[in-house]
């Protein structure tokens, strides 16, 4: 008899426990196997964590234990999901971001293997029927069956399909000729790019910055380069010279965009060995690289924020581009960010991480100056390439606009039209999608809001909808206010699709693309996009901040931030990074080739040290700068944070727990934390739940979290309450 400790697929922290089942079968389950479980009447998925072998019946069990077993109803795997290390690895994601254990397994996997009921519709391996030649004897076949058995014993395997004839291919089978095989067909075949004959020549500063990092004895190097600077060459010779000593490499990117690009230099300097990982990828493909990886058919992984779960052995070296991006933290459960979780990869290996970046966070750029990480520097752009000459627009001064226009100054307009003369390309940047950010009655004022998390309603023109950019909410475009009855329904703000509408209006010759996340919900349609910029099939790229990492685009000689400023407006502590990032990184996209590049920032906010700093692409002085807020606030690097969210149908109950809870923290922490709220957060009920929020601020975060951790699993589920945790957030 087996007693099998079980963690059931609900990511809840009241049931961040293992559960007992036993198990009587012939075959030994092994933990990190999945089986399924009968949990109260529903028929659930559950994910082995332990095992011990009884000689005791169940009934003897049941008396020893005070409780009844109940056997599994089926084992599914007969081999563990994960291997050591990434067994190892997610009790330490848990643990560090106090959440479900369960809820990071079912982050780590794809879906036909995660711990989840729905795993079992996924995908399976696809098989395809080959065919090779055991014996070349031609005699008595017919000149037919010669043919198609010179055809094989020509290639030693081909498929079936293609010996042309089923009779053909039964009568060599019958006459022994031939022997028939399964073989695991490639769902996902990465693009054949011709093999790089010779790495480029390194520039100096390159070759300053490979040395020390290889030279280095921190185990976490800061890779701090101004944009255009060759950043991703210096990556390359650092895969190369790890390659070479037999270790393995995991590249990190913080947008699927980008993820091709990155794909096609790793392809061509190391073809055949390169591995993709990321949410664009269909179901049956990432099961296929996902497995082609833990077979260890792969030495480079390349993927988005998910891709640093990769069954990746042996890493040498793990490389996030881009550090700085929000988008390498998961905003649900369990919250991870991808920063943390290779620093705890790495250590396992003994490997080292490059976090690369123009602007890094303020938390990395921090650590390097402490000597905490290591630190390696490109000051130049390759060539002595200048920065772009760059140029605020202030729109509160109305004169700039053009005539009856709410979109674009005259400058901007103008120097569109003079990129477009000359044949150059040109970026615009907006970063919201859709037509117009939010519609009104404009006889009762009556605004369309999403009846589930109560935020506004986004006009997409493309499909003549209203869409929640939060829950993905929709309704068609109304044609009188359900208030009042008015016919005068008012579209207010602009996004992607209406910068798009307008350049039609004014340069109707211009080629215009648009690309955004409602672009990206076709397959493959962002990196479809890129390519035919950058093949010169659209003069103008329209787009939010997709567009503005590191892409390289030779023939832009002119970026325009249609609005900078929209990011300071968020009830963020970190709105003024964000903002800074943004347009220092869109500013780079700007006279990456051989013209000189020129950059125009519309903006409300001209004076705000975010937007001028970040026109002139001085990252120092901004740091400076807003390190100096984050002191006087007590926000990150100064201080650690916790989000806590509580949600419950009753929103009293919601109130009361919140409430308690930083009570009994605060009695418990006196000296160590700092809590703030409860508050009411941006979306306060979504469905029927109403929300709170709790943050702690701590200098010792080791400290508190095995209490805090307790102290959520003990509250969550009593009283209709569910409490989650947010370990560094980035947002509030």
């Amino acid at each position: 008899m087996q007693i099998l400790s079980v963690l059931v697929q609900h990511q809840k922290m009241a049931l961040d426990r293992p559960f007992s089942y036993l198990y009587d079968g012939t075959e030994e389950v092994k933990p990190g196997c999945r089986v399924i479980v009968d949990f109260h009447g529903q028929h659930l998925m559950g994910y082995v964590d332990e095992v011990t072998q009884s000689s005791l019946n169940k009934q003897e069990l049941c008396e020893l234990y005070g409780f009844d077993f109940t056997f599994i109803s089926s084992l599914v795997d007969r081999q563990p999901l994960l291997n050591d290390e990434l067994h190892q690895l997610c009790q330490e994601v848990a643990d560090y971001y106090l959440s479900p254990k369960i809820s990071v397994l079912q982050a780590m996997l794809p879906s036909s293997l995660k711990p989840s009921i729905s795993s079992l519709n996924g995908p399976k391996i696809a098989y395809e029927t080959w065919v090779k030649a055991v014996d070349t004897d031609e005699e008595g076949l017919t000149d037919k069956q010669k043919e198609a058995l010179r055809l094989i014993a020509a290639n030693d395997s081909i498929l079936k399909k293609e010996v042309g004839s089923d009779s053909i291919v039964n009568s060599l089978l019958k006459k022994k000729k031939i022997a028939v095989f399964k073989k695991e067909k490639d769902r996902f075949l990465i693009p054949e790019y011709e093999k790089e004959q010779k790495p480029r020549e390194l520039t100096i500063d390159q070759n300053n910055a490979v040395k020390t990092i290889l030279e280095s004895e921190k185990d976490v190097i800061l890779l701090q380069g101004v944009t255009g600077s060759g950043k991703t060459e210096v990556y390359l010779k650092l895969s190369e010279e790890y390659l070479s000593k037999g270790k393995n490499i995991l590249m990190l990117v913080p947008e699927i965009s980008l993820t091709p690009i990155m794909v096609e230099y790793f392809s061509r300097r190391f073809a055949g060995n390169v591995a993709i990982l990321h949410s664009e990828l269909t179901p049956a493909e990432k099961y296929d690289e996902y497995r082609r990886i833990a077979r260890g058919e792969a030495k480079v992984v390349v993927g988005a924020r998910s891709a640093v779960f990769a069954p990746l052995e042996n890493i040498g070296l793990i490389i996030l581009d881009e550090e700085h991006v929000e988008s390498y933290k998961q905003d649900n459960l369990p919250y991870y960010h991808a920063r943390e979780v290779a620093i705890m990869r790495a250590k396992h290996f003994g490997a080292k991480v490059i976090l690369g970046s123009a602007t890094p966070s303020f938390e990395t750029k921090a650590r390097a100056m402490r000597g905490v990480y290591g630190y390696a520097s490109l000051n130049k752009r390759i060539n002595e390439k200048a920065l772009p000459q760059t140029k605020i627009i202030d729109l509160k001064d109305r004169s700039v606009m053009v005539p009856n226009g709410t979109v674009f100054s005259k400058p901007l307009l103008n120097a569109i039209k003079e990129r477009l003369e000359k044949k150059e390309q040109v970026i615009l940047l907006i970063n919201r999608r859709g037509y117009s950010s939010f519609v009104t009655c404009a006889n009762c004022g009556h605004i369309f809001t999403c009846p589930s998390c109560h935020c506004n309603l986004t006009y997409h023109r493309e499909d003549e909808l209203l869409k929640c950019h939060h829950c993905g909410y929709v309704i068609s475009y109304p044609e009188v206010c359900p208030e009042c009855g008015s016919p005068k329904i008012k579209r207010v703000g602009f996004g992607t699709e209406r910068i798009v509408k307008v350049l039609g209006e004014y340069l109707p010759e211009a080629r215009v693309g648009r690309l955004d996340s409602d672009v990206g919900k076709v397959r493959k349609k962002v990196a479809k996009t890129l390519q035919e910029f950058r093949n010169f099939e659209y003069d103008i790229l329209v787009g939010t901040q997709m567009i503005a990492k590191g892409h390289d685009f030779p023939n832009v000689t002119l970026v325009g931030m249609v609005l900078a400023d929209i990011g300071l407006s968020l009830p963020s502590y970190r709105a003024s990074e964000t903002t800074f990032e943004l347009i220092t990184q869109a500013v780079g996209r700007s006279g990456r080739g051989a013209k000189q590049g020129v950059a125009l920032i519309q903006s409300y906010n001209p004076f705000h040290y975010a937007v001028a700093l970040g026109a002139k692409q001085d990252y120092e002085s901004f740091f400076v700068k807003e390190m100096q807020q984050r002191k006087i606030t007590r926000f990150p690097p100064y201080v650690y944070l916790i989000a806590l969210h509580f949600s419950a149908k009753v929103e009293q109950r919601c109130i009361e727990a919140s409430v308690s809870f930083k009570q009994n923290l605060e009695a418990k922490f006196p000296d160590d934390v700092t809590c703030l709220g409860p508050v009411v957060p941006y979306y306060a009920v979504v469905g029927d739940y109403h929300k709170r929020s709790l943050l702690i601020k701590t200098k010792t975060p080791a400290k508190i979290k095995p209490y805090l951790g307790e102290l959520v699993r003990v509250l969550s589920g009593k009283g209709g309450i569910d409490i989650e945790c947010d370990v560094d957030p980035l947002d509030y």
